[in-house]
């Protein structure tokens, strides 16, 4: 089923009137007609709409089904990812979207390959953004997560001290029962904070100054993960875990 986002202002009554490249792409594109049904995510909810009428270049949708789905995280997943080169945090947003996390945020770090002007950070944090628009149809999210503007790590553990966990994957640490007992602490409705490094992975002046702002040091396993399969790996345990556990 369709999903389209669309503003406040867009919701009158019972109705949703949806125009500009969304009404195009519903009649010309999708083709679909009055009767058709699809979903419409509006501040954070998914109705259930049925195509009442196309008038004067807008869809009017009648609501059939208020909340109909709700993909919600019973936590909110921050990934707070070190900079890497685009095409690996482009992969990287995609599938932390479709993973169910709530924002994410480039961090530039020690390592990072990648240094970006203001200019470019402007232009690259507008693709970004449209990146987790298509990934949020695509998955039902009820809302866009916000790609975060590019924070130097210091910045960044300012961040992280409002998350009621922060957890930093590092290749040294020691097992997985440290991982366990991180994911046990985390209940439902808290802000869950993750840090991956970019490509060369952190240093260990970053490591110490993560610890020193409550982070938590946690592994995701024996083997040396790539920072965009660390990403997803993290994001996903969490998921798993709050869906398997929490309400």
């Amino acid at each position: 089923m369709y999903n389209f986002f669309v503003g406040k202002d867009n919701k009158k009554g019972e109705r949703y009137f949806i125009s500009g490249d969304d009404y195009n792409h519903i009649k010309n594109v999708l083709r679909m007609s009055e009767g058709d049904t699809f979903l419409v995510s509006c501040d954070g909810v998914s109705d259930l709409c049925k195509i009442a009428a196309f008038a004067d270049g807008t869809v009017i949708a009648d609501i059939e089904k208020q909340n109909y789905q709700n993909t919600n995280l019973p936590v909110k997943i921050h990934l707070f990812q070190g900079l890497p080169k685009s095409d690996k945090l482009e992969f990287i947003i995609q599938k932390a979207v479709e993973l169910g996390c709530y924002g994410i945020t480039p961090v530039e770090m020690k390592r990072s390959v990648v240094k970006l002007d203001e200019k470019k950070k402007k232009s690259r944090l507008e693709r970004w953004q449209a990146i987790s628009a298509a990934a949020a149809k695509q998955s039902k999210r009820s809302f866009i997560p916000q790609i975060g503007e590019v924070l130097t790590y210091k910045q960044m553990l300012l961040k992280a001290a409002d998350m009621d966990i922060f957890l930093v994957p590092y290749e040294c640490a020691d097992g997985m029962e440290s991982t366990k007992r991180a994911l046990s602490q985390i209940k439902s409705g808290m802000n869950v904070g993750i840090l991956i490094g970019p490509e060369g992975g952190f240093e260990t002046a970053e490591i110490e100054a993560a610890k020193e702002s409550g982070g938590k040091i946690i592994s995701l396993g024996s083997r040396i993960l790539r920072c965009e399969t660390a990403a997803v790996t993290a994001a996903a345990m969490c998921m798993l875990y709050s869906e398997m556990n929490l309400k």
